[in-house]
This record gives structure tokens, sequence and C-alpha cells, in this order.
């Protein structure tokens, strides 16, 4: 299979080229340093810069599209707002101007989102057939790119939007942020810590978009999380046991409104979200429990 990744060089891109090429299959990632591609995606990866670079008799299976620009880096000021939106909502216009004008066209488009499109959630307890709680800028974003990637239907591709967790690995993402303060014993719960975090193993990311992409059934939002969040004093409480931390000090919630901006909602809101579609799918997760998936990442931290 011909698979073209977009944000090939993240986290998830890097992890699913690993495991692609493990499987055989060919991999084309489009990128702003194609030249990087095979270094930081393995050997045989090829890195385009322009999609036009696929040629039209080149049949491409299967378009992954996660491309973006980090959400929760910096304050989201006017030029970070724009740059957030670009990366995501105008490099999606493109590639489905681009899938429009192929001859042979993919099979399936599997299209990045994350559980920010609900809103902060508060209790309520969200399915894929949950509407958006709060439309707050990380919830319009997501709105917007999904909507964006759902057009490619108009030709005939399958459309599927994974919305995803907190993904937890040990050579990047959101762990990568909290294993420094939790090291010197700095870390705990922030704000209140009610608010709820939906997370998911880099396993089980990796393992739930190839389950998507070889079921050909499978269309539309999927929550990318596993069956349990947890709260985040919990979710601290946790990490510093594996790390055999202590988690205690909290971050108040004024310091972090005052510091971050709106970006503070990403942290002291939450989604109480769970996979419902991807269970009566049959995908099976590896990790179900959160400490089980922190105890096999700690070693590596």
């Amino acid at each position: 299979m011909h698979i073209l990744l977009t944000g090939g060089t993240g986290l998830i891109g890097q992890h699913l080229c690993q495991y692609w090429r493990g499987q055989g299959h060919r991999l084309t990632v489009w990128s702003r340093r194609p030249e990087q591609v095979p270094r930081i995606c393995g050997t045989g990866v090829r890195g385009i810069a322009r999609l036009e670079d696929v040629a039209q008799d080149d049949r491409v299976d299967a378009v992954i599209n996660l491309a973006g620009a980090p959400i929760a880096d910096r304050p989201w000021t006017a030029s970070r707002r724009t740059l957030l939106w670009s990366s995501r909502i105008t490099l999606t216009e493109q590639l489905v101007a681009w899938l429009e004008s192929r001859e042979q066209r993919p099979d399936v488009l599997i299209s990045g989102s994350a559980v920010g499109w609900y809103g902060d959630g508060g209790e309520r307890e969200l399915t894929e057939a949950s509407p958006p709680v709060k439309e707050d800028f990380a919830s319009q974003l997501c709105i917007a790119w999904e909507e964006t990637a759902q057009r490619a239907q108009r030709f005939g591709i399958r459309v599927v939007l994974v919305r995803t967790g907190l993904v937890l690995a040990s050579d990047g993402g959101f762990l990568s942020r909290l294993r420094l303060p939790f090291k010197l014993g700095l870390g705990g719960p922030l704000g209140d810590g009610r608010q709820w975090m939906p997370w998911v193993h880099i396993e089980d990311q990796i393992g739930l978009i190839d389950f998507l992409l070889q079921h050909k059934d499978c269309t539309g939002p999927y929550n990318a999380c596993a069956p349990e969040p947890v709260r985040n004093r919990e979710f601290a409480k946790r990490l510093g046991r594996a790390l055999h931390r202590p988690a205690f000090m909290p971050m108040p919630a004024l310091l972090l409104r005052s510091a971050l901006g709106e970006l503070s909602t990403l942290l002291l809101g939450g989604q109480r979200a769970r996979p419902v579609r991807l269970l009566a799918a049959g995908f099976t997760f590896r990790f179900n429990d959160l400490q089980s998936a922190l105890d096999n990442l700690s070693s590596r931290l």
C-alpha cells in the first residue's frame, strides 16, 4: 500500500512510519523539509515539498493528514492563532484540492482532530454522538478542520476523523513537558484538578489509526482515547507514582490564566470522552488503565 502522510515528522507520524515500514508499506511524507524526512521517519520514506511531486500515475492508496503546529506550545496571540489555523485548515484545503485533481484517488483520508472538538465538557460524558459543549478557540479550530476534511467525501473518498486525546509517549508529546517538574518534585494538579483528561498510549494511538485504515466500513469521527479518562489530580498522582516522585504541588488556576491567557482553557478544562465507536467497531486497547500505561513508559522517561 502507498500511504501519503502530512505531519509525518511529528510524534504520531514518526511512530506510524516506523510501524508501517515494518508492514512493508510504501510511505511518502509531505513536509516543509523533505530532505530531513528519511532521517526522521526512516530510510526509504520519501519526502516531498509539493503534492504535485507525486505523479498522476503513481497511485496513492491512503492519505493520513496529521499536520498542524503544536497548539499548546505558546499563548494564542493573533499571529499564533493565524498559524494554528493555516497549518490545519489551509493545509487541509490544499490537500482536498489535490485529491480532487487526482485521476486515481485514494480510497481513504484519515484526518486528525482532537477531543478539544467538544470544548470544555465539564462532567458530561462525551461520545462521538455528542455535540460541542462550548465553542472556544480550540473547539472552533477542530470543527473547521473536520469540516474541511469531510469535503473529500464528494469525490468518493472514505473520510475518517480521529479525535485524539493526550498522547502518552516516552519520546515526546505531553509527558515530555511534565518530565522535568515531576522529577524535581514540583509536579501536581492544575487548578483544582477536577478536570477530566482523556489519554491514550502511543501504541494504542498507532494501533487504532491502522485499524481505521484497514476497516473499510469505518467512517466519520472516532474518539481516540482510552476507555477510562481520569481527573487531572488522579493523573498527577499516578504519574508521580510511576516516576517515584511526589505530586502535591498544585499550579493555581489564576496563575495559569495570567500567564497563558485563553490557552489556559486547555489545561483547566477537559473532556470526559469515551471511544464508543472504536469499541463498537471491535478495536481492543492494549492499555485501558492509566497506571499500566505510565508504568510501561516510565523507564524511558
